[in-house]
């Protein structure tokens, strides 16, 4: 029961941290707990924002396990999808 009532906090002060960010990227992922880890989840435009969401969050959660399952696309990758869905 402690322990999963830390996790929750755990996945609680990651949704907090990145909400926190003036980078709009990181504030748009999502968090969620699969078991003992913390999840990272979402769309980020660099390599940069992906590790720095990573680290963002193992700051705030001391200790939990953090995966890091954010995708990288590039501005140009999305705007080319965007306009072959539209066309």
């Amino acid at each position: 029961m402690m322990a999963e009532l830390c996790l929750r906090d755990a996945a609680a002060l990651a949704k907090a941290a990145l909400s926190d960010s003036r980078i709009f990227d990181l504030r748009r992922l999502t968090v969620v707990q699969d078991g003992d880890a913390v999840v990272l989840r979402g769309r980020v435009s660099s390599f940069y924002h992906k590790q720095l969401a990573q680290e963002v969050v193992r700051n705030a959660t001391e200790g939990a396990e953090v995966i890091n399952a954010i995708r990288v696309v590039y501005q140009a990758e999305r705007t080319s999808s965007e306009l072959e869905r539209a066309g």
